[in-house]
């Protein structure tokens, strides 16, 4: 059964994912939907696996480079002051990883806990109008480093 990774996979070859942001070697860069965290990021392999343990040690090692870069591109576009990263797949059971820029300025609450602890229902949908421009900077940031290409 398709998961959402999956459509967001194939929306993305398709050109039709309006929160990617290119292709990296190992997969798809894509803004969160919702914006939870400003900059908040995916990166979705291509080909999808179920998890990470079921790549070969070439593929599993591109996906987790690229998720560092993805990573250190979030960091300096967003000025965040670090980067937390997941993979759980329990949800959606096809292997996709987190990228969450973390702030200074997150309410106490948050500032020692996971990303979970927002309320994802009331977090900003992706929106090309309001985030267009950080879309753009991230854009720009991931080609300017080449780490990734567009068809």
């Amino acid at each position: 059964m398709p998961t959402v990774i999956h459509r967001r996979v194939a929306a993305c070859r398709e050109g039709r994912d309006p929160t990617c942001l290119g292709r990296m070697a190992s997969g798809w860069a894509v803004m969160g939907d919702p914006q939870v965290l400003r900059g908040y990021c995916l990166l979705l392999p291509d080909p999808l696996p179920p998890h990470l343990n079921d790549m070969d040690l070439a593929h599993r090692t591109q996906f987790l480079v690229d998720m560092a870069a993805l990573g250190d591109v979030v960091l300096a576009v967003t000025g965040a002051v670090r980067v937390n990263y997941a993979m759980y797949g329990n949800l959606a059971p096809a292997l996709h990883a987190h990228v969450f820029p973390r702030y200074a300025d997150e309410p106490e609450f948050a500032q020692t806990g996971h990303p979970w602890v927002y309320d994802w229902s009331s977090a900003p949908a992706f929106d090309v109008e309001a985030h267009g421009s950080l879309l753009a900077a991230l854009q720009h940031a991931l080609l300017n480093k080449n780490f990734v290409k567009f068809s």
